[in-house]
């Protein structure tokens, strides 16, 4: 009886092992864990390349050295300055040559402003002598020199604010371009029949 139940054990193991190949195939079986491994090395690589990578671009990045440009002149400064003081802001600048202009223009034109206001001050007070019950509309020539003077005293008032404002802008504008060096780019050379010639290398 016994020999019987052996028998037949070794009959079912061995019809077992008959059809391992088809429950377990061999490729799959035996490719199973190399496949793993192959995967695990795999990412490890990764892994590693891409820590390297981004180790050697913060390395750059350390490496790089950021520079900001500061500027001699500030525009704000020259601005309040020349609107403080006319020419004060040419001064800041270091642009001397400009401030005789506009002390020079500037001069003559108040001095244009206080000449009219005091002729259309004086024909004033003549016209309004000149009013009299036998001539109410008073003397035409005196009113025409006082609407003249009048009128010359205001454009000349214009002129000045015109002025001001232009200085300002003009420190300001000058300040901006400071730093900007055309010396070395810019050449004038005396050609002949003594003609002028400018050169200009960009």
């Amino acid at each position: 009886m016994m020999l019987k139940i052996f028998i037949l054990s070794i009959s079912l193991f061995i019809a077992f092992l008959s059809s391992a190949p088809e429950i377990f195939p061999q490729e799959n079986f035996f490719e199973l864990k190399p496949r793993k491994e192959f995967n695990s090395k795999l990412n490890t690589k990764q892994h590693l390349l891409y820590n390297s990578q981004t180790q050697d671009s913060f390395a750059d990045t350390n490496d790089v050295k950021q520079t900001t440009f500061v500027m001699k002149k500030s525009p704000l400064t020259a601005t309040l300055l020349s609107a403080a003081i006319p020419g004060a802001g040419q001064f800041y600048n270091e642009s001397y040559w400009k401030i005789p202009v506009i002390a020079g223009v500037g001069g003559y034109l108040v001095y244009e402003i206080i000449q009219s206001n005091k002729d259309y001050r004086n024909y004033a007070d003549q016209y309004s002598a000149s009013i009299t019950t036998q001539n109410p509309s008073g003397d035409a020539r005196l009113l025409s020199l006082r609407e003249f003077y009048r009128d010359e005293r205001d454009r000349f008032f214009i002129y000045t604010a015109l002025l001001y404002l232009v200085q300002i802008a003009d420190a300001y504008v000058d300040a901006e371009l400071y730093d900007f060096d055309v010396s070395d780019k810019m050449k004038f050379t005396l050609g002949g029949n003594n003609i002028l010639g400018m050169k200009i290398n960009f």
